[in-house]
């Protein structure tokens, strides 16, 4: 522990260090939130903007968002382990740091490719930071003051989920000192530095006295078999589809299968592997998963082309856009917030949820059907608080729901899995409803084709709600208390 820390906090435990810094530490953790949350959905706003300053094809927007996802659901996997081995103070450190520095090379980027892959480095360094929170959190805090701790994130993830589309459209639409869009990345660097600051100071160290093992080649098993999903999703269109493209949707297959294998193999031989295998005997689990990739799946491509048909489609500023988002957030909130009294209806509020839903969806559709291409935010409004309302009623009870299938040691393979197949259905649903999305607007882009493209992404999004609700039989009826302790 360096000096700094043991100035700061006692060597006792954590629980029995003085109530300011565990609190100060508290909010260190939530600014690494912030950052992560931000900047997971900015570049739906400034991704046109960025287009046209760094040039590319379609294919650029798609990656902007799935890159970012896609590197932070691999390496959420082993994200937490890496804290239990090496200290959680640490990992948080270098993840804050490696996030921050990935944030300057998004804003300086010169190019397409540079600026997808600093959002590769974001990715990666945030799955690092973002796990070593909820360890620290519960050694630092009593159990009489650990609910409270918890209850500042809901909050705070409220707070970045209305304000982060409106910042970010603000900020690119000031263009101060001519940054544009860059400014949106630059803004994490004051953030990244406090973070830092704060961290060193107030952060106490902690680890897992019995540290599991790495598991690398499952780790490269797990990322090379979702690069051969998402990379042709994206490219395959620009190239009409060759038949490289279905070569690696089914080599994807090959190599999960292997990294099942694998995970079986490891466990067998008393290694730790990523994921317990038998979780996957499990209907509880599995139901989850295939829920939340579908479900998370339209969202993320909701958004994006709800973004671009706003910006690009309508002519909307970046602010503009921004804005018309604000009703889908709030109405999220309203969501989370009723859902706190039904929880005893369980998998019938995570249904339900979806079914409202699902009728928000159709009412943006229906909306778009009797106003045109010269729709307003505010002819909006309605359906999109209708479908926020129905996405925080069903994530609510989403993961205690799921955790209540498994086993009390199993919870946190299966709690690390199902955040980690949250991203990856993010990148998955970028990449295939973005694909949608841009094989309709045709070669020339009109303001019919924006339309028409628009209108069928939101039909499969539907579909994708409707299949939502079906597999969510597989659920548990009933979150159980235990799987919510681990949540």
């Amino acid at each position: 522990m360096s000096e700094s820390i043991t100035a700061a906090v006692p060597s006792a435990p954590a629980t029995e260090a003085p109530y300011r810094w565990r609190w100060a530490a508290l909010f260190v953790i939530l600014a690494g939130e912030v950052m992560d949350l931000l900047d997971a959905m900015v570049t739906n706003i400034a991704a046109p903007e960025m287009r046209a300053d760094l040039g590319g094809s379609e294919a650029v927007i798609q990656w902007l968002g799935a890159a970012y996802t896609l590197s932070m659901a691999v390496g959420l996997i082993t994200g937490g382990r890496l804290g239990d081995i090496f200290g959680r103070r640490r990992m948080f450190l270098i993840g804050a740091a490696g996030f921050t520095v990935g944030s300057l090379l998004c804003a300086v980027a010169q190019s397409p490719e540079m600026l997808i892959g600093a959002r590769v480095i974001q990715g990666l360094f945030g799955s690092v930071m973002l796990p070593q929170g909820l360890g620290m959190i519960k050694e630092m805090f009593p159990p009489a003051e650990m609910g409270r701790a918890f209850g500042m994130f809901g909050p705070v993830m409220g707070l970045s989920a209305v304000g982060g589309p409106i910042l970010a459209g603000w900020l690119v639409t000031a263009d101060f000192w001519g940054t544009s869009w860059r400014m949106i990345f630059f803004i994490n660097l004051p953030l990244g530095v406090a973070a830092l600051v704060a961290g060193l100071r107030f952060l106490p160290e902690s680890r897992s006295p019995r540290p599991p093992r790495l598991d690398l080649a499952g780790v490269a098993l797990a990322s090379v078999g979702a690069f051969l999903v998402i990379y042709p999703l994206v490219q395959g269109r620009e190239h009409d589809w060759p038949a490289w493209a279905f070569v690696m949707l089914a080599a994807s297959v090959v190599v999960f299968a292997v990294f099942g294998w694998f995970q079986a193999r490891r466990s067998r031989a008393g290694g730790d592997p990523l994921i317990v295998p038998s979780l996957f005997r499990k209907r509880a689990f599995t139901g989850g998963l295939f829920t939340g990739m579908v479900f998370f799946s339209g969202m993320a491509g909701f958004m994006l082309a709800f973004n671009l048909y706003c910006q690009m489609g309508l002519g909307y500023s970046a602010l503009k856009a921004g804005l018309a988002m604000v009703p889908w957030s709030g109405g999220m909130i309203l969501g989370f917030g009723l859902a706190q009294g039904l929880q005893k209806f369980g998998r019938k509020l995570l249904q339900g949820g979806t079914l409202v839903m699902t009728l928000g969806v159709l009412g943006v559709l229906l909306t778009l059907n009797l106003a045109g291409m010269h729709v307003s935010p505010w002819q909006l409004t309605p359906a999109l608080v209708v479908s926020g309302v129905g996405m925080g009623l069903l994530m609510s009870p989403f993961f205690d729901i799921v955790l209540a299938g498994v086993e009390e040691h199993e919870t946190g393979s299966a709690s690390g899995t199902l955040t980690a197949v949250q991203q990856l259905g993010n990148a998955f649903g970028v990449a295939l409803l973005g694909t949608v999305f841009f094989d309709l607007l045709g070669d020339v882009p009109t303001a019919g084709s924006f339309d028409h493209a628009m209108k069928i992404t939101l039909w499969v999004v539907a579909g994708m709600l409707l299949l939502t609700f079906a597999v969510a039989f597989l659920l548990p009826k009933q979150a159980r208390e235990n799987a919510e302790a681990a949540h």
